[in-house]
């Protein structure tokens, strides 16, 4: 049996830990290759944190082991309460990673502060978001992985709610609810619903948890600058997965980020809804997201006319 170590048991990465390094296993059908650490970069800024001591996690069968991944450019404002939503949970198998990239603020100086406590950070230039996302899936080796921004932050015992629902069944994602904290400090609750898969995100993210070995199938494509998530989640639904839903709020986004001002998402949503859904719900989509409604009420009456008569 592999030997426990404890290292500081008020923090909930710095438990269950063992000198054993995890055994790798990467499939011809994988998209995504699992490592310990990336490829040298003459470009990086730095790495470290528990992995690069020698110190490494593993999964139990009472204690899956939850990975959460973090990735963050320039994010100093918000990324320390990012940090100890997760490090300060009361739940006892949890791997930290957090990919920065390249970032030139005091990001670094955050990261570092809390470096005993981080499993592997790195800061190097990416090709984006959902490219440094990739990174933290491929460095992972949890049984299900979370991705939570430098923005946002799990609300108490979040993580030991999802870990006690894993148990149940063998699911290969589990979701909850979502706080979503607008710019005038009022919080409204996104709803996980699958249901609206094909209109809609369905799950903030920040509330999802889906099992690695099917995130190293289904990465995140980087063709797509801010709606990739999304377009992750109607793959992941279409698979018809065992799931497990939460029905709580399992963490907090902040409003006002990229993917809620820049109407580029508009054009990438009519994309993944038009090569999942096909042309009609695409457009019926863009026309109701763009918020126009009499020409949608109107595109919306005109098909089911013609559907009618067909």
């Amino acid at each position: 049996m592999t030997n426990v170590l404890y290292l500081d048991e008020n923090f909930s990465t710095t438990q269950l830990l063992t000198k054993e390094k995890p055994t790798i296993e990467n499939h011809p059908d994988d998209k995504l290759h699992s490592a310990l650490s990336l490829p040298e970069n003459r470009e990086r800024q730095g790495e470290g944190g528990l992995r690069t001591k020698g110190y490494f996690k593993q999964s139990y069968t009472e204690k899956p082991l939850i990975t959460v991944v973090t990735v963050v450019y320039n994010g100093e404002e918000h990324l320390e309460q990012t940090i100890k939503s997760v490090i300060e949970q009361s739940y006892v198998n949890v791997e930290y990673i957090i990919v920065d990239g390249g970032s030139s603020d005091g990001t670094l100086d955050i990261i570092k502060k809390y470096e005993e406590q981080i499993d592997y950070w790195v800061s190097e230039p990416d090709e984006g978001i959902y490219d440094a996302m990739n990174k933290g899936i491929s460095l992972s080796t949890g049984d299900y992985v979370n991705f939570m921004n430098a923005d946002d932050w799990f609300e108490p015992k979040s993580l030991e709610l999802v870990a006690n629902s894993s148990l149940a069944t063998n699911s290969r994602y589990i979701f909850g609810d979502l706080n979503r904290l607008g710019v005038d400090n009022k919080t409204e609750i996104h709803k996980g619903d699958l249901k609206t898969y094909h209109k809609y995100t369905p799950i903030g993210h920040q509330a999802l948890f889906v099992a690695k070995d099917v995130l190293k199938k289904i990465p995140f494509d980087t063709k797509y600058r801010i709606m990739a998530d999304y377009d992750s989640m109607v793959k992941l639904i279409k698979q018809n997965f065992t799931y497990i839903y939460i029905n709580k709020p399992i963490a907090t986004f902040r409003l006002g980020g990229v993917s809620t001002i820049d109407n580029y998402k508009d054009i990438e949503r009519f994309k993944i809804q038009y090569e999942n859904f096909g042309l009609t719900s695409a457009l019926l989509g863009y026309l109701k997201g763009t918020k126009q409604p009499i020409i949608y009420a109107l595109t919306s009456r005109l098909l089911r006319i013609k559907k009618k008569y067909e």
